[in-house]
């Protein structure tokens, strides 16, 4: 497995090593005893899978607040996204910047967004699935969120608000200075 660092020395890229022969490929996405011997302690408890039907497809940014904070791990299996990930972190060097990676079913590319970073995604083609693997499982209670084009983040998604396609909860987050409940 390779790690790339990014912008924000806690977010990963992780490209997993592909096996191809003439039947086509093989790869290990996540490996506990690679995880650890890459220094990740991590225990991933659930695994959750996104279908967006839309090209302009907005899922976030969302995050769960403590107890059931949560690391990701987060790959593209069909189409393409540009995955983004918010530093939430009051006490970090990174508070409220951002990466923005491409992640797609061709690149093999993994993101982890570890605890105390909004996460969020823009599909980029249609029929997009995402698939990410959570440190904690999901609380209702806990659900929180930033408003996704929130001219604070200056997040460049590649799209205009009119095009995007969003739930009717995440058309409705809070801003990014009006978020109490922060890390």
């Amino acid at each position: 497995m390779e790690v790339i660092d990014t912008a924000i020395p806690d977010v990963k890229i992780l490209i997993p090593r592909r096996f191809a022969d003439p039947r086509g490929i093989f790869c290990e996405t996540y490996n506990l005893r690679t995880f650890q011997k890459l220094g990740f302690s991590l225990n991933f408890v659930q695994d959750n899978h996104s279908i967006s039907t839309e090209a302009g497809t907005v899922r976030g940014l969302h995050f769960q607040a403590q107890p059931f904070a949560q690391d990701k791990l987060i790959r593209v299996t069909r189409g393409r996204v540009l995955d983004v990930a918010v530093d939430i972190r009051r006490n970090s060097p990174t508070f409220g910047r951002h990466v923005a990676v491409e992640l797609s079913a061709e690149n093999w590319k993994q993101v982890l967004v570890p605890i105390g970073f909004a996460h969020g995604f823009v599909t980029l083609e249609p029929n997009t699935e995402v698939l990410y693997k959570v440190t904690s499982f999901y609380s209702p209670q806990h659900d929180r969120g930033i408003f996704w084009a929130d001219e604070d983040l200056a997040i460049d998604w590649g799209i205009s608000a009119s095009q995007a396609c969003l739930s009717d909860k995440d058309s409705r987050l809070p801003r990014f200075k009006d978020v109490a409940e922060l890390f």
